[in-house]
């Protein structure tokens, strides 16, 4: 008798012992896959600065996705601190390698490729003329960009960033 509730304690206690790290494994996958999403999949940033208003806000925290993709015009993006301007940059793609962009400053237009850009988001026309000189023709492997509030922006306008280099782009916006 004595030796059935000995082995019926050891099974009470095996098994408790049993549960609790079957709990452990399932919060340390857990915390693992987390981990694997946000480094390699989605990423949490912040807006620093006006360049992207009214689409944007100053300290408006963004979750980004970093799977490789192609950007698309009209992509809101985050580019890596690596460009010359030394600073991560959200901006919006206006032209993909290929493409031609001209900036009427008198008019505030935008053109991509002879036609004018239809843009509701932008705070602005685009009247501030930076240092690069229009038109330019997009590089291979390369992106122009500019911030939705087009005269409170250093974007691709500007020699310091000019045109981005698509390994450069950490992410694009996957929501606001």
């Amino acid at each position: 008798m004595e030796t059935v509730a000995c082995r019926d304690r050891f099974n009470k206690k095996f098994r408790r012992n049993k549960d609790n790290l079957e709990w452990i494994e399932a919060i340390v996958l857990a915390v693992v896959a987390v981990a694997l999403i946000f480094t390699f999949g989605v990423r949490m940033i912040r807006v620093d600065g006006e360049s992207m208003l009214p689409t944007l806000q100053d300290g408006q925290r963004l979750m980004i996705t970093s799977y490789p993709y192609t950007p698309q015009r009209g992509d809101i993006v985050v580019i890596d601190a690596y460009t010359a301007y030394g600073d991560p940059l959200v901006k919006r793609v206006i032209g993909i390698e290929g493409d031609t962009i001209d900036i009427d400053f008198q008019n505030g237009i935008v053109y991509l490729n002879g036609e004018a850009l239809e843009e509701p988001y932008t705070a602005e026309p685009t009247y501030l003329q930076e240092s690069v000189t229009f038109p330019v023709t997009v590089p291979e492997g390369c992106l122009f960009v500019m911030g939705d509030n087009r005269n409170h922006s250093t974007d691709s306008r500007d020699d310091r960033v000019g045109f981005v280099d698509e390994r450069d782009v950490l992410g694009r916006l996957l929501r606001q």
